[in-house]
Parts: C-alpha cells; structure tokens; sequence
C-alpha cells in the first residue's frame, strides 16, 4: 500500500506544472493528460516529433537543391510539397500507386519512375516513422513499441544516404543531388541530418528494448546499401 501512495504522488508530480503570476504568487495546475503518461512516453512523444521534423528538413533542402521535383506535382512551391509531406495522412498520393515505405522510398532511384522523386523519397522514410511508432502522435502508458521497428528504420535511414550518393540514372547522373562533395565548396549537412534523425531512432529504440526486458542486437546487414528493411509487417 506504502509503494502504491508513493507511486500516485510521482505519477501527480510529474503531472503538475508551476507558473509565477504577475503578483509574485505561484498557480499550480495538473494536466489530466499526463497522469496516463510515463516518462517514457513523453520522451516518444518528443523523439518521434524531432524525427518527422528532420526528415521535412530533409525534404526541404533536397527540394532547394532539386528544384525541378516539386513542380512535377503541380505545386506552387518549394513550401506547398514540404507542407504536403507533413499532411501526408490526408493528402492523395496517385503517384505512388498505393506504395509506402520502403518500396515508396525506391520510387526515387527508378530510372522509370516520372514523379516527384524528394517525395517519394521522404514519404516512403516518413511512412516508415508513422508505422515504427504504430501511428500515434501521442503515447500513453499503455501504448507499446516494438524496438525492432525502431531500430530498422534507423538503418533504412542509413540506405537513404547511401543511395542519394551513389544510385544514378542511365546517363551517369545521381537521381537527387544532395550533399555537395567539391572540396571548395563542401556540404555535408543532409548526412547531419540523417544521422541525428538516425541517433534519435537507435536512441528511442534502445529505450523500448529496455523497457520491454528485450536486448538490442547490433547485427549488421550486408545490403544496407541497396534495400531498404521491412517496418510495418513486422509484430
């Protein structure tokens, strides 16, 4: 019984929030939302918008480099294709022919594919996120995670990179110009980025597999640089 009143007076604790009125005094409020959270869900609520919010990052510079991808879609700019991406769960996406994921993300190095190759591209990495984290926004404390789904959409991240800097069309070009290699000019920042995003997957995934009693096997997967790894299916 002790152990049961300690843990409510956490669980309110961390569910209280302070403020300092104008008049010096202090006005304590208790959002009911955050008695259904563990910390572990408010660091997924955190992880997962951080993740999305790279790979828009991500679409967006690879439109500012590839200009030409998002007028394929008919947009109005640069903002309206990356503002698309961000509402994908209520847009139309004709192009894809009803492909996420993975076989999404291929679209973009396929010699024959004529849409929007930054969309197809970062839908498919996005859609991998949405299933990684079962489709919710938010996490409560009965809500669960599989470290798996995590941890191969981090290396999906991984064969992004590694494609947008080798896959090239028939003509010898790369698909999608990214990170810019010319020693007086060198960019490496869309490689940042995929690593912090794939950091914040590895980081959430090891969190997962801790909680879930479940050890986080490294194994390393000799065609990381062609395929991407399945997420959705996976239980």
């Amino acid at each position: 019984m002790r152990g049961l009143a300690v843990l409510l007076a956490l669980v309110l604790a961390a569910a209280c929030s302070t403020k300092l009125g104008k008049d010096g005094r202090t006005d304590t409020t208790v959002d009911v939302k955050y008695l259904a959270k563990t910390e572990v869900d408010r660091i997924a609520d955190t992880n997962r918008a951080e993740v999305v919010d790279g790979l828009l990052l991500i679409a967006d510079k690879l439109y500012r480099r590839n200009p030409k991808e998002w007028k394929k879609a008919g947009l109005a700019s640069r903002e309206a294709a990356v503002e698309r991406l961000r509402n994908r769960q209520y847009q139309r996406w004709p192009e894809m022919n009803g492909l996420r994921e993975g076989p999404a993300s291929a679209l973009a190095f396929n010699e024959a594919y004529a849409g929007d190759r930054v969309a197809a591209l970062v839908f498919g990495l996005l859609t991998m996120v949405d299933a990684a984290f079962e489709h919710k926004q938010e996490f409560y404390v009965l809500d669960s995670l599989n470290e798996v789904k995590l941890f191969n959409s981090a290396r999906n991240m991984d064969v992004a990179i590694w494609k947008l800097g080798h896959d090239r069309n028939a003509a010898g070009e790369l698909f999608l110009l990214s990170n810019e290699l010319d020693p007086g000019n060198r960019n490496l920042s869309f490689e940042r980025e995929f690593g912090r995003v794939m950091g914040l997957l590895d980081f959430m995934a090891k969190i997962v597999a801790d909680r879930n009693g479940r050890g986080l096997s490294r194994l390393t997967h000799t065609v990381a640089s062609t395929l991407f790894l399945p997420v959705s299916f996976l239980k």
